[in-house]
């Protein structure tokens, strides 16, 4: 992650210093970049000189000291937050006090971050994601701490760098990690209850929603483990509130090693080259229940995004860019919300609810109340 967001800076102009502790590392990464950029030859993206001109942009260096003339730092090492604070406690001590110190991270919180930091208010969240240098969205994400104008200098470096920014509240999970829960969460759930297994699940996505790839694709690409403990984390952050429950079958699926493409086993099998290895032809007839399962999780989807809105963890507009840019959902939440219908949500989400009686399907408030009042988000 780190590689891939210093190759975005310094494709925009900046001089860049990417560090690690390990040499090998920084080999590694250096030899991934030559290959990255040589592939862009080969398609004509780029020619041999823009190739010449990024790398002498990036110098690769194994000591924090060498950082000491950074305007801006991203640091993107393991989620923990009691290392992340001790390597800001360091990084502080190099740079000067106008340096802007930001993390990588997908969940942890930024002011806890901060609060290591002798200059809190210059620490800030700038999430990438994954591969950098393709995905167009980056969260930016203030602490109560951050001044307006590390926030402001932020977001004019990310919009340099032709990223789209979204700006959200400093919670759990930010807009990304927090809206798509009920993608993979709900459709555990429908597996679990026996309506529909993993295969007839991905498809009812794909061909009735226009997702690109099913939640048991998607998540069998993440890896098991990783998306587990997202959930988890996640889940424990909210106080356990059943809406971000995590599913006992993505848990033994991750104690017994079946993470996915990584380890060959998943949800589906892979052959070496990652790729599922027995050939799945679309054997489905049964429209009525693609609909339920697509609806189903797309109204659940629909309503995590409004409660985001509701509670103002950012714009209606960056909660849609950030669906769309970050993770490339088929349409933004809110504006398949307002394709929809208020009244389609309600009825949907209340209908699990008497079903269920489970807090995990209460409507959002904004979206009854704008139900009432006739209202659409855009």
């Amino acid at each position: 992650m780190g590689s891939g967001i210093a190759q975005v800076a310094a494709t925009s102009g900046c001089l860049v210093k990417l560090y690690d502790t390990n040499q090998a590392a920084l080999d590694k990464a250096k030899a991934s970049l030559e290959k990255i950029l040589n592939r862009l030859i080969e398609k004509g993206r780029i020619d041999a000189d823009e190739k010449n001109r990024i790398q002498s942009n990036i110098r690769y260096v194994d000591s924090l000291k060498e950082l000491a003339d950074s305007d801006l730092t991203i640091e993107a090492i393991v989620e923990n937050l009691e290392i992340k604070k001790k390597v800001f406690q360091e990084l502080e001590g190099y740079v000067s006090e106008n340096c802007i110190i930001a993390s990588n991270t997908s969940s942890l919180s930024i002011a806890s971050i901060a609060a290591s930091l002798k200059k809190a208010d210059r620490c800030i969240g700038i999430h990438f994601f994954n591969p950098a240098p393709l995905m167009k969205l980056v969260e930016v994400i203030p602490a109560i701490q951050t001044s307006e104008t590390s926030i402001s200098i932020s977001v004019k470096t990310i919009q340099d760098w032709k990223k789209v920014v979204a700006v959200a509240k400093d919670t759990p999970g930010f807009i990304v990690n927090r809206v798509a829960r009920p993608f993979y969460g709900e459709a555990l759930r429908i597996y679990e209850e026996g309506i529909a297994d993993f295969l007839t699940i991905d498809w009812a996505m794909k061909s009735k929603g226009g997702f690109r790839m099913g939640p048991f694709e998607l998540m069998d690409f993440i890896g098991n483990d990783v998306n587990y403990t997202v959930t988890e984390t996640v889940f424990a952050a909210f106080y356990f509130d059943p809406r971000y429950k995590p599913s006992l079958t993505q848990k033994r699926f991750s104690e017994a090693g079946y993470l996915g493409r990584k380890s060959g086993k998943g949800y589906y099998d892979y052959d070496e080259n990652g790729r599922v290895s027995s050939s799945v032809v679309e054997r489905f007839e049964d429209t009525d229940l693609a609909i339920q399962v697509f609806e189903r999780i797309l109204v659940m989807l629909i309503n995590e995004a409004a409660d985001a809105l509701f509670l103002n963890i950012a714009s209606a507009e960056d909660i849609d860019n950030a669906m769309t840019k970050g993770v490339n959902y088929p349409k933004g939440l809110l504006s398949w919300a307002d394709e929809k219908g208020m009244d389609w949500c309600v009825t949907l989400l209340d209908a699990l609810y008497s079903e269920y009686h489970e807090d995990r399907y209460r409507c959002s408030p904004l979206i009854r109340k704008m139900n009432r009042e006739s209202k659409t988000f855009f």
